[in-house]
């Protein structure tokens, strides 16, 4: 098996010690990709919460690349919330980027994320032959 760290040069780089994702590879390969948040790739905040969380599925999506997956190989998606209120903007914001992909999916409401300004975070695990 062999381990690889994933910091996509198209995103912004992680805010602290840690991988955008990490890639195992043996039978079939996974891809563990850290929680995204809705930084652009100069490290621009989104404008509220549909722009950070278009963000963060862009960045999700770059990570997917930079592994060479695509989001058919999800498998697991956790959203990260701080306002109820935002639950209703997320399947709008979300299905363009899922397209016919159904993976497994959590969204929990917390009372805050790391940085206070975050209103949205999401973390996935995608596997492929």
């Amino acid at each position: 098996m062999s381990r690889v760290d994933r910091n996509s040069a198209t995103i912004a780089a992680p805010v602290g010690t840690y991988s955008h994702g990490v890639s195992v590879e043996g039978p079939g390969k996974w891809l563990h990709v850290a929680g995204q948040v809705g930084l652009s790739p100069d490290g621009r905040l989104g404008d509220g919460f549909e722009a950070q969380a278009r963000l963060a599925w862009t960045n999700l999506v770059a990570v997917l690349k930079d592994a060479r997956m695509e989001v058919a190989d999800l498998v697991k998606v956790t959203s990260y919330l701080v306002e109820p209120e935002h639950m209703s903007l997320l399947g709008p914001v979300r299905a363009p980027f899922l397209g016919a992909a159904r993976p497994a999916s959590t969204v929990v409401i917390v009372k805050a994320l790391a940085r206070p300004e975050w209103l949205f975070e999401v973390d996935a695990v995608a596997w492929r032959e």
